[in-house]
């Protein structure tokens, strides 16, 4: 068996498309494909530094924890004016990030994305906060509904009149 065929694939130029939307390759990525096995490589011909990349990338999450409904996203590539998140529908938290066509190193590139949570009843749509951590992640959270037992105060009216004495009158012109 010849060793010419598995560095053959080596040879052939690879597409870097798992670039996490242009940010810079860092020397691991550009040094793993020379590392990697066949195993590893992608049935549509390129090399994907996977192990790389799930380390880095925090992408999203969503937790139900006891008291709260809470997703975080990896937003990192946006500035943030050039995200929103919206409350759309009764339900539903939208958030969008979007910004223009711009020049970097390795040509032109816009980024767009928008992300839809749908929240359980349980949760109050009222009380959604979201925050910007300054490492780019996004969170969003909603408390859940309080159920306060609310407790009213029934005022007692004073009729005047006894229950008792009308009941004595009905008795007395049955009798008759």
């Amino acid at each position: 068996m010849s060793l010419a065929p598995f560095f053959d694939e080596y040879r052939r130029p690879t597409r870097l498309l798992d670039q996490h939307f242009g940010l810079e390759i860092t020397p691991d990525e550009l040094l793993e494909p020379l590392i990697l096995t066949n195993f590893l490589r992608n049935p549509a011909g390129y090399l994907r530094p996977w192990k790389l990349s799930a380390r880095s990338d925090l992408g999203s999450t969503i937790n139900f924890e006891d008291d709260k409904f809470t997703a975080n996203l990896d937003v990192q590539q946006f500035k943030p004016e050039e995200i929103t998140v919206k409350l759309t529908g009764d339900r539903e938290v939208t958030i969008e990030g979007k910004h223009e066509e711009k020049q970097d190193e390795h040509g032109y590139i816009s980024r767009h994305f928008v992300r839809r949570y749908v929240l359980p009843e349980e949760f109050d749509t009222n009380q959604i906060q979201s925050k910007l951590s300054s490492d780019g992640v996004l969170s969003i959270s909603a408390p859940l509904k309080s159920e306060k037992v609310r407790e009213k105060n029934i005022p007692i009216e004073q009729t005047g009149q006894p229950v008792r004495i009308a009941e004595d009158k009905k008795t007395d012109k049955n009798e008759l």
